[in-house]
């Protein structure tokens, strides 16, 4: 099944816009007891921009700055990402604050989470630290980040989730839009399937509430960002910014020119290569041999060859795998 890594982020997101929510996950986390959502206070960017819009969450609680993240997808750079959001918000809270004066400002604590619901196999918790990024890594890094990773799929972290319901339910929500995409995926009706998961969590009360009042921008929201372009674009991205660094280290070893020239040499840029495997993928599964597959796509053979086999290795059809094989056979 090919999906954006972005729509749950949005409807978890949307969930965490109520300090009600925002108030239980923090309890859930902390093993607190807190009853009054007043007490939660939701930190904005400057310009009035939610972190809670997208894939984020920040507020403060009894002094405690909580910077929630989720991901569909696994990202070794949420401690960078964490970084930037704590220092726009404690900038803002230090505004019209003489920094050179004698009286210590006082902050907020943060702490750090990202709660990962994709669909790629990950431990049940672990640690990523902003040093791991550093070039030059140091034992004891004078700048440092932590945030842990709690995967919140079927069978992990479930004492977390019965500790927090709202949590529980949404990854009920998302189980269920899941499982009636896998059944829509002949027909790509992918609103039908969206709706479908909303009517059975409203008829066993799963989320109703939210969805009763949202639920037009629930599937607004999903229609417009589960689809296999926005994946693709995503996944450009990433390659072409992980191309990016492995280009300059390549030409700081073995200097600019016979870098390019390397780079020329091993293929084509790295959004062509992937439409040229969606592309591939499609034939593929309609029973096109190689030689067939290369003359209607107007390729050569061998690397076409090279797509089949990468195809074959692992098993899937998520585009972004493929494409990682495929640069290991090419190597």
């Amino acid at each position: 099944m090919t999906g954006n890594r972005e729509y749950k982020s949005d409807v978890f997101s949307m969930l965490m816009e109520d300090p009600v929510n925002a108030l239980e996950l923090y309890n859930a986390m902390n093993g607190s007891a807190y009853t009054d959502p007043g007490m939660v206070s939701m930190c904005r960017l400057d310009g009035g921009i939610s972190l809670s819009i997208r894939n984020d969450a920040a507020f403060v609680l009894d002094m405690m700055l909580s910077i929630y993240e989720h991901q569909s997808t696994v990202c070794p750079n949420m401690p960078l990402r964490n970084f930037f959001y704590l220092a726009n918000i404690w900038k803002k809270a230090v505004k019209n604050r003489e920094l050179l004066s004698r009286e210590h400002i006082k902050l907020p604590t943060p702490k750090f989470a990202v709660f990962y619901n994709g669909e790629e196999e990950q431990p049940e918790q672990y640690e990523l630290k902003l040093s791991d990024a550093f070039e030059r890594p140091l034992e004891d890094p004078e700048l440092e980040l932590k945030c842990t990773v709690y995967n919140i799929n079927s069978g992990k972290n479930e004492s977390l989730k019965s500790r927090c319901p709202f949590l529980r339910e949404y990854m009920i929500f998302v189980d269920y839009v899941r499982g009636y995409l896998e059944e829509e995926k002949d027909s790509k009706d992918l609103e039908r399937a969206i709706n479908r998961a909303i009517d059975r969590c409203m008829e066993e009360n799963v989320l109703k509430e939210f969805l009763t009042e949202r639920r037009d921008e629930v599937v607004k929201v999903m229609t417009l960002d589960y689809t296999f372009e926005r994946r693709l674009e995503l996944t450009k991205r990433d390659a072409t910014a992980s191309g990016m660094a492995n280009g300059l280290k390549q030409g700081l070893k073995q200097g600019l020119e016979q870098g390019l020239k390397q780079g020329l040499k091993q293929g084509r840029a790295a959004g062509e290569v992937q439409k040229l495997i969606q592309q591939t993928c499609k034939k593929y599964k309609k029973g096109f041999t190689v030689e067939e597959t290369a003359e209607m796509l107007e390729e050569d053979t061998e690397t076409i060859g090279r797509i089949y086999d990468a195809i074959k290795e692992t098993g899937t059809d998520v585009i972004e795998e493929i494409y990682k094989k495929y640069l290991c056979g090419r190597s």
